[in-house]
């Protein structure tokens, strides 16, 4: 499954006003009476002062739109509960094949040698020496069985085991009032999410899929598996891991996509 690059907008002012609208309400995580709020009071005039932008071309409308991603990542920060799990499942609903998805074919799947791994941590740390996988998986580790539910709109069960990344972000004394976890990939991917995300006990640097050592078309040698997430945030053959108060961006994030990214 390859994701496919975000359609550049060419809308009119009606679809601009949907979109915004969709967008700040997230639909399942507002009340009804919030949403009929700003489906009710929101115009094409208070977008304008809203996000400081004219909407008389489309480089403005894609102004605008940038600006309300930036208002819903708000929202659904605020709306996040880092104490509530996702649903898990037991083994026998495990999708196989589960999906092979990224931004690149299946047959161009990066293959990162074991031998001379070292994963980097960088940035907001107290311990910045670099650890092999031998060592990851001489801590403590958890599984999960959880659904990965993709941006395009399929959705697939999977077994994940691994270090809870909340437990490593401790272990190397992480500055966690920071705003900000960001990951580059073998892959040339790279992504970020809040802080309260990764210190999530479900979320994990996982090195395993359904028991067996991480295959590269998952991600080898690690990803980052988090079911609070849509599968975009979900970084896989994580090479450097960084903390930050510096807004890091997105691969797809920095094309248009929310940043936020929950599930």
């Amino acid at each position: 499954m390859i994701i496919k690059p975000p359609k550049r907008l060419n809308i009119d002012g009606n679809a601009v006003l949907g979109e915004a609208v969709d967008r700040i309400a997230v639909a399942n995580k507002l009340t009804r009476a919030r949403r009929n709020f700003l489906r009710g009071s929101l115009t094409l005039g208070g977008l304008s002062m809203l996000t400081g932008c004219m909407l008389d071309d489309n480089a403005s409308v894609e102004a605008a739109l940038t600006s309300i991603s930036r208002v819903n990542d708000k929202v659904q920060g605020f709306l996040f509960d880092p104490n509530r799990l996702a649903p898990t499942y037991p083994e026998s609903m495990i999708t196989r094949p589960f999906p092979f998805n990224a931004y690149y074919g299946e047959d161009e799947v990066r293959v990162v040698a074991e031998d001379g791994y070292r994963l980097e941590v960088a940035g907001m740390v107290a311990d910045k020496r670099k650890w092999s996988l031998s060592e990851l998986r001489a801590m403590p580790q958890a599984d999960q069985v959880t659904r990965h539910i993709c941006v395009e709109g399929w959705s697939a069960i999977g077994k994940w085991g691994g270090v809870p990344f909340a437990s490593f972000l401790k272990r190397v004394g992480a500055d966690t009032s920071a705003k900000y976890v960001g990951f580059k990939c073998a892959d040339d991917y790279f992504t970020s999410i809040d802080m309260p995300t990764a210190l999530h006990p479900q979320t994990l640097l996982a090195l395993t899929y359904d028991g067996q050592v991480l295959p590269p078309k998952y991600g080898f040698p690690m990803k980052l598996r988090m079911p609070t997430k849509l599968g975009y945030k979900n970084p896989k053959h994580i090479q450097a891991i960084f903390v930050t108060n510096t807004y890091p961006g997105g691969y797809w994030e920095d094309q248009g996509y929310n940043w936020f990214g929950g599930s």
